[in-house]
């Protein structure tokens, strides 16, 4: 029966909790400013990784932004640590249009919910990690084989071949391992070329 949900998540870059995801259909809440770790009630259960029930946001001092609260007719808050071995990635906000108590039952249940949640975030956030990594090494293998094909053909120094592809991939705005490719094609093509005419 909440109002609005919502999944703020943990940029640990900028000590800050950002909405992620919310049901919401109000630019006045998604547009929230983001939230420091220990500030307003959502920063707190951060940084104390336990949950935080509120009868009324419009009246009480933690809450930052009561006049979003007044605005939106939202009264009674549960905000829930998301968890993984021990580490707050980030906060499920649940808001009521009325005032009420939340049960110990409906908070364990919410945070078997974050719980989940938390470790699907957390293993998406390894697996783009892990891809991103993947992408990088073989980046870097390409441009190294490239790299050393200029320094063959060309009699280049290792970091004058490495310019010569950086200046290629300014002019051309291509990324420089769309150049590498290019250029071991290129090289592949006239060594076939070259094997046949034998």
């Amino acid at each position: 029966r909440s109002k609005i949900c919502s999944l703020m998540l943990l940029n640990e870059e900028k000590g800050e909790l950002v909405v992620t995801a919310t049901q919401s259909l109000s630019d006045g809440y998604r547009n929230k400013p983001p939230i420091r770790i220990g500030q307003s009630v959502s920063g707190q259960v951060l940084l104390d990784k336990k949950p935080i029930a509120i009868r009324n946001v419009q009246n009480d001092p933690r809450y930052a932004y009561p006049d979003v609260a007044k605005k939106e007719g939202l009264k009674s808050l549960l905000s829930v640590p998301l968890m993984v071995k021990e580490k707050a990635w980030g906060v499920l906000n649940l808001y009521s249009t009325e005032e009420r108590e939340f049960t110990a039952e409906e908070i364990r249940v919410i945070q078997t919910v974050t719980t989940q949640a938390a470790v699907a975030i957390h293993n998406t956030r390894l697996i783009r990690e892990t891809l991103q990594m993947k992408e990088a090494l073989e980046t870097r293998k390409v441009i190294e084989r490239a790299k050393g094909i200029l320094m063959d053909e060309l009699g280049l120094a290792e970091q004058k071949a490495f310019r010569l592809l950086q200046k290629k991939s300014m002019d051309s705005c291509r990324p420089m391992k769309e150049i590498a490719e290019a250029l071991i094609l290129s090289h592949e093509m006239r060594q076939e070329k070259s094997s046949k005419s034998k």
